[in-house]
């Protein structure tokens, strides 16, 4: 089911960095047979900040490795592109950032070359990277925490570590699955926030798995709902709240008013 409002997103919004994802037609089967993707089909605009949401298995977190080119689909094509350049299937073309939920830091390593790892790995020089990932710190609010290492930060100081590495090298894209679900509601929330104020400044596309409808309304501007596997597309429904979003959205009734039509197409797709 589609929403009337849910075509690619036209308002007034940050500059669009990002990349044109195309899913077509992708069909995912596991080891034994398990069919997880069958056919399917979504389009994402450059720049715009997408949440999915459906039951633990549907092939949420498979969807992103497809497109990250961690995984290989059995059927159909995943495409990134730049908007009016031709679509080649090349995810290289891209630059891609993943989050995981667990912040894999490695212990040994203090917060900045922590964040520096991908420069390393890219063959960037020590001072460049390092200049580099201190940016990218400054950028998530642990400018003062660079000399630190992983043992002495919270939960939430390591996954804004983990979204600092992930913006070092100025991703084209962002991949999330479930970065912040096994953190405190008030941590969460603002970690939401600075993910949320990150894509306003840089424009790049963001693509967020999470199992809260509410986490994913107050950071998307659209939302897919999966339904069990094979996954399907249950709703494809547009965020309609303003762009400035604080925590006293969550009480407001528009808030509420959206949540309403998630919910139902989550249970839709769980019976």
């Amino acid at each position: 089911m589609t929403s009337p409002a849910a075509s690619p997103e036209t308002s007034a919004g940050p500059a669009r960095t990002g990349v044109k994802v195309a899913i077509d037609r992708v069909t995912r089967i596991f080891a034994g047979g398990v069919l997880v993707l069958n056919g399917m089909s979504i389009e994402i605009a450059p720049g715009s900040f997408v949440a999915l949401i459906g039951p633990s298995g549907c092939g949420k977190s498979t969807l992103l490795r497809l497109i990250a080119g961690l995984d290989r689909a059995d059927g159909g094509a995943v495409r990134l592109s730049d908007e009016g350049e031709r679509e080649d299937g090349d995810p290289g073309r891209a630059s891609i950032a993943y989050v995981f939920q667990d912040a894999h830091l490695l212990p040994w390593r203090n917060v900045v070359d922590n964040a520096a790892l991908p420069l390393e790995l890219m063959g960037v020089s020590r001072d460049e990277r390092r200049d580099k990932a201190r940016a990218a710190l400054e950028q998530v609010g642990l400018g003062d925490a660079a000399g630190r290492y992983p043992a002495e930060l919270s939960g939430g100081m390591k996954m804004r570590v983990s979204l600092a590495r992930a913006l070092v090298t100025r991703p084209r894209i962002m991949l999330l699955d479930e970065p912040f679900a096994a953190l405190d509601e008030l941590t969460r929330q603002r970690l939401d926030d600075q993910l949320r104020a990150l894509w306003l400044e840089l424009g790049m596309t963001v693509l967020f798995v999470t199992h809260s409808i509410a986490e994913a309304a107050y950071l998307a501007e659209r939302c897919l709902v999966l339904s069990r596997r094979p996954a399907r597309i249950m709703l494809d429904q547009r965020i309609d709240l303003p762009r400035a979003r604080s925590a006293a959205l969550r009480a407001d009734p528009r808030f509420a008013r959206v949540l309403g039509p998630l919910q139902e197409a989550l249970e839709r797709g769980n019976a």
